[in-house]
């Protein structure tokens, strides 16, 4: 019953993240696919479905333990995919390079920003693409993208709105939308940017960590000053409040966190975690639903489908 819970996701409390990894990883070496029994009931034999493979290319990663976001991503297109009975042939982890044997499927699904030279490579191998990421990538493809440029912007006016003027930001800041983001809210409020509020990292939580904690250092000695701080993922941010639940009361009750992306571990941190929710399961369905469409050639011209982003208002942010 627990494997039909997870495999059918009834409820994402259903099983723990352990029994939920090891139930997935057994369904793709099984290749398993729903009741065969059962679905021939619902579909006369001249009707029944089709069955596709797919290779999924995680292109920003190198394992899921560094990007929560993105494992829960995976596992949405895992269950997207189950549905239409269709397996996953291959997992590729493409950080910067394409070197492994991709196996033969018909389409593949690319998670996450994608250089222009990978993207070639992958092209070579299947014309049955789409890519899931938070910006399009201006490539020839069919994308499923959640705007982190807008999800950004949308974090700082919340804070704004509720009184923050000062507003620290940790997070990636080269070639970042989240953090263009950032500083566009800064701009269109008229609001300065101060460079010393700013903290380089590659978004884990022990960077952020490490950023957040001499951010707090500096406030301390009186060299800097914020009292909110957006981050680029839930990730950073609960970081950060790991960090901040170690200060004083009055420290804690003194700064705002905000963040992007609602992973489930956002609710299960104290307090909290206010963050900017990425429809995952969404881009899922639409992904996998562009994909057979594809594959079906029912469509030429690529396609672009872009989500909306909101805020998921809870305890760790306060009014000023």
């Amino acid at each position: 019953s627990t494997v039909s819970r997870v495999l059918n996701d009834a409820s994402a409390s259903c099983a723990s993240k352990e029994l939920k990894d090891k139930i997935w990883e057994n369904a793709r070496k099984t290749g398993y696919i729903p009741n065969e029994t059962a679905r021939n009931l619902r579909f006369p034999s001249k009707e029944r479905p089709q069955t596709y493979t797919v290779t999924i290319v995680l292109a920003r990663i190198s394992s899921f333990e560094e990007e929560p976001f993105f494992y829960e991503l995976f596992r949405n297109l895992e269950e997207e995919l189950l549905q239409h009975r269709i397996t996953i042939s291959q997992v590729i982890y493409a950080d910067k390079t394409f070197k492994q044997k991709v196996s033969d499927s018909n389409g593949i699904i690319i998670i996450g920003k994608c250089s222009e030279e990978l993207f070639s490579m992958i092209k070579q191998k299947n014309q049955n693409i789409v890519g899931i990421w938070r910006n399009t990538m201006h490539f020839n493809v069919d994308e499923v993208i959640c705007d982190g440029q807008k999800a950004a912007e949308m974090a700082m006016d919340y804070l704004i709105s509720i009184g923050h003027k000062k507003i620290a930001y940790i997070g990636d800041c080269s070639n970042e939308s989240r953090y263009t983001g950032y500083n566009n809210s800064l701009i269109y409020h008229e609001l300065p940017l101060v460079y010393g509020r700013v903290k380089q990292t590659n978004q884990t939580k022990d960077e952020a960590k490490i950023a957040f904690s001499q951010l707090i250092s500096d406030k301390k000695k009186g060299l800097t000053d914020f009292s909110a701080i957006l981050c680029a993922n839930d990730i950073s941010a609960i970081g950060v409040l790991e960090v901040l639940a170690g200060e004083k009361k009055s420290v804690r009750d003194s700064i705002s966190v905000i963040s992007i992306d609602n992973i489930e571990e956002a609710q299960n941190i104290k307090p909290f975690l206010t963050t900017v929710n990425i429809p995952r399961k969404e881009m899922a369905h639409m992904a996998v639903d562009l994909l057979l469409d594809r594959i079906n050639n029912k469509h030429s011209e690529h396609i672009r489908i872009e989500f909306p982003c909101r805020i998921i208002r809870r305890g760790s942010c306060h009014e000023i």
